[in-house]
């Protein structure tokens, strides 16, 4: 688990080539430079009902409620097989150190949380998008699932210290545990926690 860049305390910057913006229903920030936490999520990982009432809630109880749900494992799931987590992961460290750099992740059975920090003159939604397309095709046939493989939207944060930093990493790596999918989070395969054990860490920030 890498450090925070230099710089990306306190908020996101005042200026900068993009900004707030809103994709489907949530707001997303999009300014380059600033980690942020980043989750999204299988397509059939929550009902449309639930979305519904999730529209109603206060921001704050909204994100405990939706990650709540998602930590139940709902839908197909198909992120727990092995085969197909390992496409995701392999896919986030293709240009992790180019287009981003990548503090902490997991894949979690029908989501997916990550820290990162995204290149100056790259944009968040851009490299979401490519994430999910090029997973999409990549899980369709691994899989034999038809239809839509990620929910059109995402969940992104930008991170506003050093002690929110801390925070939002040991959150995501914590996940399989808080979910109860393991007694220590370095026995989860399929994150950074257990990445730092088998030497392949993403790399902190310069």
């Amino acid at each position: 688990m890498g450090g925070p860049p230099s710089g990306s305390a306190g908020g996101p910057p005042a200026s900068g080539p993009r900004g707030w913006h809103y994709r489907g229903y949530l707001p997303h920030f999009d300014a380059g430079e600033v980690a942020q936490m980043i989750t999204y999520r299988l397509a059939d990982s929550l009902p449309r009902d639930v979305l519904a009432d999730l529209r109603l809630m206060p921001d704050d109880a909204k994100r405990r409620r939706y990650d709540a749900l998602l930590d139940a494992g709902i839908g197909s799931c198909l992120l727990a097989r092995p085969a197909a987590a390992s496409v995701v992961v392999m896919n986030w460290l293709q240009f992790d150190g180019v287009r981003y750099r990548l503090h902490a992740w997991v894949v979690m059975p029908n989501h997916v949380h990550l820290v990162a920090t995204i290149a100056a003159g790259q944009s968040l939604s851009r490299i979401v998008q490519a994430w999910k397309s090029y997973t999409a095709h990549r899980l369709a046939i691994l899989t034999d699932t038809p239809g839509r493989i990620w929910f059109p939207d995402y969940w992104d944060r930008f991170i506003r210290d050093d002690a929110h930093f801390v925070a939002a990493a040991e959150y995501v790596e914590d996940n399989p545990l808080r979910a109860g999918l393991v007694a220590v989070r370095q026995a989860w395969p399929w994150s950074s926690a257990s990445a730092l054990q088998c030497g392949r860490a993403a790399r902190a920030p310069g």
